[in-house]
C-alpha cells in the first residue's frame, strides 16, 4: 500500500546534484539524500489516501481490486493510521535536519498531490498537466535541498518528458476499456473515444523533450559544464528509441497500466539509463 516500487520517482531529486557535477560534495549528497527519504514518506502518505479515496473505483477494477484497501485486507480506518503516520514521519524528518525551504516544497507537494487525488484527477489534461507537474517538482526539489542552480533547459525538458510519460498511462487506461467494455475511465475525465488524440500528444510531448536536448546542445550553456558537449548528441537516439519503444508495447497491450513499474523492471529501460550516463560521463571529460 505504501507502493515502495514508486520511490524511484523520488530519484528525480538528486538529477539536479548530478547535471551540476556536484555529486562528489558530500554535504549537498546528505542533504538530498534526507530529502529524499522526506519525500518518500510524503509519497506514500499521498499514495494510502488516493486508495482512500478511491476505493469504490478500485474495487471494480481489474487489478487495483487487489490493494489492502480495496480488498478488505485493511480497514479505512486503517489506511488513515498509516497516511498519517507516513507524514508525520516525512514532517519530523524534514523540520529536523533540512532547511525550512525544503519542508515548504514538500508541504506544497502534499497540497497538490492531496488536490489531484480528490477533485483534479477527474478533470481533462488538467490531470496530464498536473502529473507532470509533480515530477517536475521532484526536480527542483532536489535542487533546492542541495542547493544547486537549475537551468531552464532542464525545466523544460522536465515537463515535455513527464507529460509524454502522463499521456502514457492514460493511453494504457484507456486501451483497458476495451476488455472491460466500458466508455469512460472511472474518475478520470477521458472516453473511449480520445485515445488517438492521447497517443498522439504522447508522443509529441516525448519527442519535443528530444528537441529541447537537441537544442540545448546547440547552446552556449553546454559548454560551460561540458568539455566534449557534441557527444551529447548520441542521447538523442537512445531516447528515441525508449520513447518509441514504449508506445509500441503499450500499442500491443503489452505495458501495464504502471509504467514506473514496468521500468524499473524492464531491462531495456536500464541499458538506456546506462548508456545515458555513460555519454554525460564521456561529454563532461
Amino acid at each position: 500500500m505504501l507502493r515502495p516500487h514508486q520511490w524511484v520517482k523520488n530519484s528525480l531529486l538528486f538529477v539536479p546534484l548530478v547535471l551540476a557535477h556536484q555529486i562528489t560534495d558530500l554535504e549537498r549528497l546528505m542533504q538530498t539524500l534526507l530529502a529524499f527519504l522526506s519525500f518518500c514518506a510524503f509519497a506514500s502518505a499521498t499514495y494510502v489516501l488516493n486508495d482512500l479515496v478511491d476505493l469504490e473505483a478500485d474495487r471494480d477494477h481489474e487489478y487495483k481490486r487487489t490493494r489492502p484497501l480495496a480488498s478488505g485486507s485493511l480497514s479505512p480506518r486503517a489506511g488513515v493510521a498509516i497516511s498519517v503516520t507516513a507524514l508525520a514521519l516525512g514532517y519530523g524528518l524534514s523540520f529536523s535536519l533540512l532547511p525550512w525551504i525544503c519542508t515548504g516544497m514538500l508541504t506544497l507537494y502534499l497540497v497538490f498531490s492531496t488536490a489531484y487525488s480528490l477533485v483534479l484527477k477527474e478533470r481533462l489534461f488538467l490531470d496530464v498537466l498536473l502529473l507532470a507537474g509533480l515530477y517536475t517538482h521532484r526536480v527542483i526539489t532536489g535542487a533546492v535541498a542541495a542547493n544547486v542552480p537549475i537551468s531552464a533547459w532542464l525545466l523544460v525538458f522536465s515537463m515535455f518528458f513527464f507529460l509524454g510519460l502522463a499521456f502514457l498511462k492514460r493511453y494504457v487506461e484507456l486501451r483497458s476499456l476495451g476488455h472491460r467494455r466500458a466508455k469512460r475511465l472511472a474518475r478520470r475525465g477521458y472516453e473511449a473515444e480520445d485515445i488517438q488524440l492521447v497517443q498522439t500528444m504522447g508522443l509529441t510531448s516525448g519527442f519535443v523533450s528530444i528537441l529541447v536536448i537537441g537544442l540545448y546542445v546547440t547552446s552556449t550553456d553546454v559548454s560551460r559544464l561540458y568539455p566534449n558537449p557534441d557527444l551529447l548528441w548520441l542521447i538523442c537516439p537512445v531516447m528515441m528509441y525508449w520513447i518509441s519503444r514504449n508506445w509500441f508495447l503499450a500499442r500491443r497491450g503489452l505495458l501495464p497500466e504502471d509504467p514506473v513499474l514496468f521500468a524499473v523492471r524492464d531491462r531495456a529501460s536500464y541499458l538506456a539509463g546506462a548508456l545515458i550516463a555513460a555519454i554525460g560521463a564521456m561529454a563532461a571529460l
